[in-house]
């Protein structure tokens, strides 16, 4: 990865960039950085091992369905003025790519939000746009099926890859490709992490 050139190309779509040598730094940062919001949480292991719900609540009126199930949750962190997610790939050109089940989670970073912040460890950074979203396909989502003990080929199998699976348990039934900051977002901020994080 050359990080100098992954950066002018997210910056030259309109996307905010920040780069920390570790989780607890950038968790600092995020931290520092929201106070006094409502903030929406999406599925995550990359938010979950950095201890962010635990920081941002003691600031902010922070809502997440891994703490607390339900649809009235998932609704709520949708009307969040502040959201936080990861990604499953992010291309050195800059495109950046979501897989979702659900579909909250990449709902929520799409439109009527003060602020995004797509927090990732450098493990989701490939070389081209092509080669993000193969990760995402054969890496993430299979590895993310597994630990839900889905009952999917991705999940069963031995080789870690997508099977374009027609099971009920799938959790790859929805894609966006962010290409640009979208319109309806005030600023969208990768907050890229130099340790392997998430799937």
């Amino acid at each position: 990865m050359q990080l100098d050139i992954l950066q002018k190309n997210i910056e030259a779509r309109g996307f905010s960039f920040r780069y920390f040598d570790t989780a607890a730094q950038a968790a600092d940062y995020l931290t520092d950085s929201i106070a006094g919001k409502t903030v929406g949480m999406g599925g995550s292991m990359t938010l979950l091992d950095m201890g962010l719900y635990e920081r941002l609540q003691t600031h902010n009126d922070v809502v997440w369905h891994w703490k607390t199930p339900g649809a009235e949750t998932l609704a709520r962190a949708a009307s969040a003025q502040v959201y936080l997610s990861s990604v499953n790939g992010i291309a050195e050109t800059g495109e950046l790519i979501n897989i979702d089940g659900t579909g909250n989670r990449i709902a929520a970073t799409l439109y009527h939000r003060e602020k995004v912040y797509l927090v990732a460890g450098v493990n989701k950074v490939a070389p081209t746009f092509e080669e993000a979203l193969w990760r995402a396909r054969n890496v993430a989502a299979p590895l993310n099926a597994r630990r839900l003990s889905r009952k999917t080929p991705c999940a069963l199998k031995e080789e870690l890859k997508c099977y374009d699976c027609k099971s009920p348990d799938r959790i790859c039934n929805g894609l966006t490709v962010l290409w640009r900051k979208l319109g309806g977002v005030k600023e969208c901020e990768l907050v890229l992490i130099g340790q392997d994080l998430g799937y």
